[in-house]
């Protein structure tokens, strides 16, 4: 018997999913281990060796794959926790990290934040002055040198650098990306002074034009790069030592996995690999149920997440923004905002209920976790309000304080507002549903589509207790709850679905029409480059595909879009029906006229992806079908959905009982041992073929 695994460290808790292939599917939960995650890691497989009842070592040893995704990577990121490096450019051009374009000022802002214009600064730099040191050299935008590097003026800067104590250097030449040779002369230059220097080039990192956006995604993966080595150095070692025998794989922000040992090279493509992860799950499960147009949401322990999958295909961009600065990792488009279930609830300078972005976290959790948190947290309320069972979580494993979570929420938003400790809790479910509303509106409606035309899936340990109501916010008809092994668990079962995916990138740009020589010449190298790469992960493929783009662009704007290339020969005919397929792209996301062909159109980067299918699939397996009209309820209990009813007694329903054809009348609740779900007044719970619920509006209530 072989497995794959798939393992989602969280802040809050650490999520795995184990599949055989077979129609097996086993999951297990538990809290994160900060500040060395590996041992949650090591904890939770553990828990998925009980449930088979074989020794950890025979499990390893029978896995074919770990796909593993973290949020180590972007939280170091976000939270400035990174160690010191330097940064070696050209001549003349260290202050472009400094200038930032100026876009450093209100990239990544809210919009109350751009309209405060005096607030904005640009005193979030990547490092101190000291630690940009220049080197002379200089190639053209064609190429050529112009300048050759002057080794012994390298050799001075490298040596500043390391005898400041820095181990670890960012270089990001002008004009690298059309010629690599003098970066990659300056690594080995550094590696003959010190060879255990971390060295990261933009070359490799991040091969596009735009010296701003190129010089920080570099020197952004090389704050992360040994880091992410030394964990998954310590993570490999401990899996190595109780017999893993396959390959340990990380999760990258573009949907696909990569090599433990090849991922600290390019750190920064890692930054969302947790994120991505329930996308891809719901692209899988969305195959098996027929949905094409998916709005995939995660409400973990610290975030709520949400990704949209539009025919069949999950939405993707090419830049994201961190700290206010760019990012060139080509990426799934996720949104995500501090509204999952350790969430604090506070109170502004005005009186103002507001939710997050801050979270209890895993330590000290929760204010009901009785480990010495004090700050009421949408955990606390979901208590108070009967949607938690008061025996506890993870079937009881973590045992919750409904005193505890009282009494935060009395002190913190009760009293000060003059309600009752109900009332508060209440408060606090509706203002998180309308806050996760708000971001579900904005993926979906400012991007142009109808909520209507989509299905909703919602999983982590919070969303199933929330879809149904932020569900109704914007107007989807039709919610999906994974239930099962993988409810709460479902990024990890992404994870687990994923395949190795590999991207190469080049800028070059040319005004249409293009070159079709030069443009077929772009793709081979790529192509190459991909197949290379995807042959050093050290897996066997089923299969591999390759994917073309061209970020193209109206001359004079800056907003670029990917436009796909088919596969094949280029001539004439591909080139112009590239062109094409922009302006009708444009159309599409701006609206029919706003574009200005007139003007000329541009292609400026080239991108392949590369996607090595691995022999497992994982597909959730059927369930029983239903002999009775429906399970008894476990219990009854009051629980308040804050739509105004009050605490109203409801039927509570074990997920283990349920079977294919089920229909719950809501309100009602299922409890899971890793969730629990709420099926709302007015709608009804359908239990489908593979063991999901599905909520709708009564037929009455949406007539």
């Amino acid at each position: 018997m072989a497995y794959v695994i798939g393992v989602d460290v969280g802040g809050t808790f650490t999520d795995a999913v184990l599949d055989d292939d077979a129609g097996t599917i086993l999951a297990a939960k538990t809290p994160s281990t900060p500040p060395d995650y590996s041992r949650g890691v090591l904890d939770v497989l553990g828990l998925l060796a009980d449930q088979l009842g074989r020794p950890l070592e025979d499990v390893l040893a029978d896995t074919h794959h770990i796909a593993h995704g973290t949020t180590s990577s972007l939280n170091a990121l976000v939270m400035g926790n990174v160690p010191p490096v330097g940064f070696l450019t050209t001549v003349g051009h260290r202050d472009s990290i400094y200038i930032m374009n100026v876009e450093g000022r209100y990239l990544g802002s809210s919009p109350h934040e751009l309209q405060h214009v005096l607030g904005q600064t640009k005193t979030h730099g990547l490092l101190p002055k000291r630690h940009a040191l220049e080197v002379r050299e200089r190639i053209d935008r064609d190429g050529t040198v112009v300048v050759p590097l002057d080794e012994e003026h390298a050799r001075q800067a490298i040596r500043t650098l390391l005898d400041d104590g820095l181990r670890a250097i960012a270089v990001s030449l002008l004009w690298s990306f059309r010629n690599p040779v003098h970066e990659q002369r300056l690594r080995e230059l550094v590696h003959e002074i010190d060879p255990d220097v971390f060295v990261s080039l933009s070359s490799e990192v991040s091969p596009r034009i735009r010296e701003f956006a190129r010089n920080a995604t570099t020197i952004m993966s090389t704050q992360i790069g040994p880091g992410l080595r030394d964990y998954l150095g310590t993570l490999e070692d401990g899996l190595r030592s109780r017999g893993l025998t396959g390959p340990l794989l990380v999760m990258q922000s573009n949907g696909g996995a990569v090599a433990a040992r090849q991922a600290p090279a390019t750190a920064i493509s890692t930054v969302g690999s947790v994120l991505t992860g329930g996308v891809i799950g719901s692209v899988a499960l969305g195959e098996q149920l027929g949905h094409r147009n998916i709005i995939s949401t995660d409400v973990g322990g610290t975030t709520f997440l949400v990704g949209l999958i539009v025919d069949g295909e999950p939405v993707r961009e090419t830049t994201t923004v961190i700290n206010h600065h760019p990012v060139n990792v080509p990426t799934l488009k996720v949104h995500a905002i501090g509204s999952g279930g350790g969430a604090i609830a506070w109170l502004d300078a005005g009186g103002n209920l507001q939710i997050g972005p801050h979270s209890a976290q895993a330590v000290p959790g929760p204010a009901c976790y009785d480990q010495g948190g004090t700050e009421p947290t949408n955990t606390d309320a979901n208590l108070v309000l009967g949607i938690l069972p008061e025996r506890g979580l993870l079937g009881g494993r973590k045992p919750l304080s409904l005193e505890k979570a009282r009494e935060a929420i009395r002190s913190r938003i009760a009293d000060p507002l003059g309600l009752s400790v109900e009332d508060a809790a209440a408060a606090i479910y509706a203002v998180q549903n309308a806050q996760t509303g708000d971001l579900l509106r904005k993926t979906v409606v400012e991007a142009g589509h109808d909520p209507r035309d989509f299905v909703l899936y919602a999983f982590g340990g919070a969303g199933p207790a929330h879809c149904g109501a932020y569900a109704a916010e914007v107007g989807v008809g039709e919610v999906v709850v994974p239930l099962g092994q993988v409810a709460s668990a479902f990024s990890a079962y992404g994870l687990a679905s994923s395949d190795i995916v590999v991207a190469a990138e080049l800028s070059d740009p040319a005004a249409m029409p293009l070159d079709p020589v030069q443009v077929e010449k772009n793709f081979a190298e790529l192509e190459t480059r991909v197949r290379e790469s995807l042959e050093r992960q050290g897996v066997q493929y089923t299969s591999v595909d390759t994917e073309r783009e061209i970020d193209m662009r109206f001359s004079m704007q800056l907003a670029e879009l990917a436009v796909p290339v088919p596969a094949g020969p280029v001539d004439e005919g591909v080139v112009a029906a590239t062109g094409a397929a922009f302006e009708q792209r444009y159309a599409d996301l701006f609206g029919a006229g706003t574009g200005f062909a007139a003007a000329g159109i541009q292609a400026i980067t080239y991108r392949v992806r590369g996607t090595g299918v691995l022999p497992f699939s994982p597909r959730l397996p059927e369930l029983a079908a239903a002999e009775d009209d429906g399970p008894e309820p476990i219990a009854h209990r009051p629980v308040n959905l804050a739509n105004g009813a009050g605490f109203v007694d409801t039927p509570v329903y074990d997920y283990r009982t349920l079977r294919a054809g089920h229909v719950l009348q809501g309100p009602a609740v299922v409890e899971v041992p890793t969730t629990t779900v709420v099926v709302p007044a007015s709608t009804t719970g359908t239990v489908d073929r593979l063991g999901n619920l599905t909520i709708t509006p009564r037929e009455e209530t949406s007539r």
